[in-house]
């Protein structure tokens, strides 16, 4: 058929034989033309709105833009919720004699520990499996980038977890490690990359800030003093936190308001969860005035749980960690010594951060691994009497971790967060 010509539509009032209503049919057909594709498109997306799932964002929310380091998703699993599965094939991920780095408290089998089943144990998440950790990749993914820890001694041993799971890719000649006070730094040249723990068992400012002679009962934080650590911080890319232990006194914590060079001191008492909060904040707006979300990452690594008491899980009264090679096997098991109201502190903050900060929550699955402890078996601070020999459960330290071990997994944890966030 030939199109109509130029002002068809008059020629077609003119002739009798069409009548308006013809007309009319056809301006609706052309109307209708234009508009097909539009209202396609519309229940097109009204459709997938329905077929969603109940957990999607809706349409008209922005799309979630992809993390730094990020290189592909584990979805559908909390890989913090699972168990402990025995594996003499994959662990130990190395041997304590391969990695030089590990301090003498932390070397159990050198220490004289009789057993090695401790290392042998691989955290199963329900649902899903752990990527495995690739030494190689995470390597790749550090290059050219710094890698921080910030906290106290469980932090450093965390922090030489991660050296130790790294540096056998690297040649001797291209590694190093040295200390400058506060901060130790590992070095791997060919990567042009640095691995990085820096001593600040509060975060904030405090009289335990020595690196080496910190062992002050009388402890003392001072507020809004977090940049006195975090000038040292500045231009790292993966950055992770923790701080627990030190703040859990046994009494309120005494809070500095002026400077610590001051003659008459201002010093208020808060509880352990107002200062512990303080804290948090303080972290919250160094980390959004200093890290870019775009190409940085933010982890803070959950409390640490200890077993000084082993009537927690049913042992005799007095007893602890010491001569303890088996797993605990409740489920729910959740000693006495981890707070669960500073857990409450650290839910209610992170959630009003904007910045996006990774919660590596190990609290629940470490507190299974009662065997996992340094106990006696390692280098003490000072020669033990004839009482604590005579009794080892007076002098075992049920706070620390035996390496390889337990904070092998927390770094496979980081591994996976970092590069599989969700």
């Amino acid at each position: 058929m030939k199109p109509p010509p130029p002002n068809s539509s008059s020629s077609i009032l003119r002739k009798s034989r069409f009548s308006p209503y013809l007309f009319t049919l056809v301006v609706f057909i052309f109307f209708v033309s234009i508009l097909r594709k539009d209202l396609a498109c519309v229940f097109s997306q009204q459709l997938q709105l329905d077929l969603a799932p109940a957990t999607a964002p809706p349409a008209t929310e922005k799309k979630r833009e992809k993390l730094a380091f990020e290189i592909g998703k584990l979805e559908g699993c909390d890989v913090f919720s699972g168990s402990w599965v025995r594996d003499e094939v994959t662990r130990p991920l190395y041997d304590e004699s391969d990695c030089p780095y590990i301090p003498p408290q932390l070397t159990c089998q050198k220490h004289g520990r009789p057993d090695r089943s401790y290392q042998y144990w691989r955290w199963q998440p329900h649902g899903c499996n752990l990527p495995r950790f690739n030494a190689s990749m995470m390597l790749e993914s550090l290059r050219g980038k710094r890698m921080m820890f910030v906290g106290d001694s469980l932090n450093r041993g965390q922090y030489v977890s991660m050296v130790c799971l790294l540096h056998s890719l690297i040649a001797d000649d291209a590694k190093s490690m040295e200390t400058f006070d506060s901060l130790t730094i590992f070095t791997a040249k060919e990567y042009n990359m640095t691995i990085e723990f820096y001593w600040a068992p509060f975060l904030l400012e405090s009289n335990s800030d020595n690196a080496v002679i910190h062992r002050i009962s009388d402890r003392i934080v001072r507020r809004d003093s977090i940049n006195k650590h975090g000038r040292h911080w500045k231009r790292v890319d993966i950055m992770v936190f923790n701080t627990y232990l030190w703040w859990i006194t046994g009494s309120n914590m005494k809070i500095l308001q002026g400077s610590f060079e001051d003659e008459a001191q201002d010093i208020v008492e808060l509880s352990t969860e107002d200062a512990y909060r303080m804290a948090m904040k303080s972290m919250l707006r160094w980390v959004r005035k200093n890290m870019d979300p775009k190409k940085t990452r933010v982890f803070f690594t959950a409390m640490s749980p200890s077993h000084g008491k082993s009537i927690d899980w049913g042992g005799e009264q007095g007893d602890n960690c010491y001569n303890q090679t088996t797993l605990i096997e409740d489920s729910n098991y959740w000693g006495s010594d981890s707070k669960k109201s500073l857990m409450k502190v650290i839910g209610e903050v992170f959630s009003r951060s904007k910045f996006p900060i990774t919660f590596l929550n190990i609290t629940q699955l470490s507190s299974y691994r009662r065997d996992a402890h340094t106990s006696i078996y390692k280098k003490q601070w000072s020669p033990l009497t004839p009482e604590q020999l005579a009794n080892p459960v007076s002098y075992a330290d049920c706070i620390h971790w035996c390496m390889p071990g337990l904070q092998d997994t927390w770094n496979e944890l980081l591994f996976t967060k970092l590069l599989y966030p969700h």
